[in-house]
């Protein structure tokens, strides 16, 4: 048997996230779908570097899974791309050694988050950016930004319905980039609880219209409760750009 660890990309909007679910279409189950088509029928576990949402989408999110198949690494891109459906797209595979494990060898990831600053709705960003039609401070939300740096418990900016108890995550950036009425909040970390980026930058948006302060960060990372945060941004704002290993 042989490990391959490939990077992929996808649409995440025509899925119920990456994860198997019973009766939903998934990121998971069209690879693992694909991978028995070519094992006869075999079934090949898929293992991702961790879960998306519901309408989140994918640039560099890396899988690895095991194959008795002797074929050469641009054989398997080409066959793989073949045979997935069009909004998911294999970019590279890679053999790995057999102790290599796509989720536990992880030691950051960077996220995206794209905002559409127009009042006008476009609709061929309706299910890539999160169309904010309000003005927004962005030097306060920059401000706001730098006090997510560092090592904290994030309990305030997950889910409450997470199951991780080990809330404490390191941010090492967070960017903003401009690109006409496009902007996207850049996040590099050591890893993200279920929610968190999203809940990030709905409280930054909170931040940038003027209900929260910048200065209210600390107080809302010192209560370790959700209530006190802003509210989830929408998922289809959201890329998993890359993960480090």
């Amino acid at each position: 048997m042989q490990r391959y660890k490939c990077v992929i990309s996808y649409d995440g909007s025509g899925f119920s996230g990456y994860q198997v679910q019973p009766n939903k279409r998934t990121v998971q189950s069209e690879l693992e779908a694909m991978l028995a088509k070519m094992h006869k029928g075999a079934s090949i576990k898929v293992v991702g570097s961790g879960r998306t949402d519901a309408g989140v989408h994918a640039k560099g999110q890396v899988i690895h899974f095991d194959s008795p198949l002797a074929i050469s690494e641009q054989k398997w891109e080409i066959a793989l791309n073949s045979m997935l459906p069009e909004d998911i797209s294999v970019l590279s595979v890679l053999k790995a050694d057999a102790s290599f494990h796509a989720r536990f060898d992880a030691v950051g990831k960077e996220y995206r988050y794209m905002l559409h600053l127009s009042p006008k709705r476009d609709p061929f960003r309706r299910k890539f950016a999160c169309q904010y039609p309000y003005g927004l401070n962005v030097e306060s939300m920059r401000q706001a930004s730098k006090y997510f740096l560092g090592t904290h418990d994030f309990t305030s900016f997950c889910s409450a319905k997470t199951e991780v108890e080990d809330k404490i995550r390191t941010i090492d950036a967070i960017d903003f980039i401009s690109d006409g009425d496009l902007l996207t909040l850049r996040f590099v970390g050591n890893g993200f609880l279920y929610n968190m980026v999203r809940i990030l930058v709905g409280t930054l948006l909170a931040v940038g219209s003027g209900d929260i302060s910048a200065e209210d960060i600390p107080v809302i990372l010192e209560k370790k409760d959700r209530r006190f945060a802003g509210k989830t941004a929408p998922a289809r704002g959201l890329y998993l750009c890359e993960v480090f290993y």
